[in-house]
């Protein structure tokens, strides 16, 4: 089979035994076993998220991923994503290289918007800008991944002029725009050459067929060679699908809840869970039940690789099991499905 599997976390908060979050720092450190484990077990990739709230732990996925960097050996490592509206694609550039070195050639970077906004006042940027920061800064983070002289002006920082920037790389860095499902944002990203990350966390998956057509026709339109289309999508693999339901169903509830009252969604049901699970984008279940239904969705959307977000409001313990179960049964119970 060609299509890959990966892992992605955003560093959520875990709990303990008795349901109390556990400490950032141990978040952390548990997070960088895990890319050890997901090394171990043969995946493909390992991604690492940024945020800058207190339900999640990591704000420089970088740091981590060179963590785990020094310990793995093959899988690529990436960030899943980096607010690239918020940072200076000058220092995104320099991090990534810096990383690539450090794990030889493995580094990834999947630039987004960001979904959740906290980044932009953190860092002093006006969300009405929200468009033009990333409009501006994945144009400059384009030019920069040639390494070579870039002269560059916009609005959003100051100007460049034949100016190189460093580390440089060996083959360069593989780079990626994470899209959540507008027309608007595929379009660009064919445009620029980069390869498409898909945030497929609600509703059924089948729905992105289109844009992935889309992402096809506007790269013949552009004159841009294919580039590579991966899932990023919830889930929890536990050894039964009940024991999956009632691991992950409270902090489901808490996380969709949250983000409700953030966003304006209206309050999540017990019905809207077990819809998820059913037929949305939620993969959560026995390594049987999780195995069929990626593989039913890797039928329907053509793409490279199929990354599982393993990381819920669950001890850690249950995540790690998740991972073991992930690499250990689903994945080749997947390739057997396709094969």
């Amino acid at each position: 089979m060609s299509i890959e599997f990966g892992l992605d976390t955003f560093g959520g908060v875990t709990i303990d035994d008795d349901g109390r979050p556990v400490d950032h720092p141990t978040v952390i450190r548990d997070l960088v076993e895990d890319g050890v484990v997901a090394d171990q077990a043969g995946l493909d990739f390992f991604g690492v998220g940024e945020h800058h709230r207190p339900d999640f732990a990591v704000s420089s996925p970088e740091m981590v991923l060179a963590a785990i960097a020094a310990r793995t050996s093959r899988i690529r490592l990436g960030s899943a994503v980096t607010v690239l509206s918020s940072d200076d694609p000058v220092r995104v550039f320099e991090r990534f290289a810096t990383l690539d070195a450090v794990s030889n050639g493995r580094a990834e970077i999947v630039a987004g918007r960001g979904s959740f906004i906290e980044s932009f006042p953190l860092f002093g940027y006006d969300l009405a800008d929200y468009d033009v920061l990333f409009d501006e800064k994945l144009d400059l983070l384009s030019r920069l991944l040639r390494e070579k002289p870039v002269t560059w002006e916009g609005t959003t920082r100051t100007a460049l002029t034949d100016q190189r920037v460093y580390p440089t790389t060996a083959n360069g860095i593989p780079t990626w725009v994470g899209v959540g499902g507008t027309p608007e944002s595929v379009v660009r990203t064919a445009q620029y050459g980069f390869n498409l990350f898909l945030a497929i966390i609600g509703g059924p998956p089948d729905r992105f067929a289109a844009y992935i057509d889309l992402f096809d026709r506007a790269q013949d339109q552009y004159g841009t060679p294919r580039a590579k289309v991966a899932v990023h999508s919830p889930g929890l693999v536990a050894d039964t699908d009940d024991q999956a339901r009632e691991l992950a169903y409270d902090g489901w509830f808490a996380t969709r809840t949250t983000m409700g009252r953030e966003r304006g969604w209206p309050p999540p049901t017990p019905s809207d869970f077990e819809s998820e699970i059913v037929d949305g984008s939620l993969y959560l279940g026995s390594p049987e039940t999780v195995a069929t239904k990626i593989a039913r969705t890797l039928s329907v959307l053509k793409v490279d690789r199929f990354d599982l977000k393993y990381d819920q409001p669950v001890p850690h313990s249950v995540q790690r099991r998740s991972i073991e179960l992930y690499g250990d049964q689903v994945i080749p119970l997947v390739k057997d499905m396709l094969g």
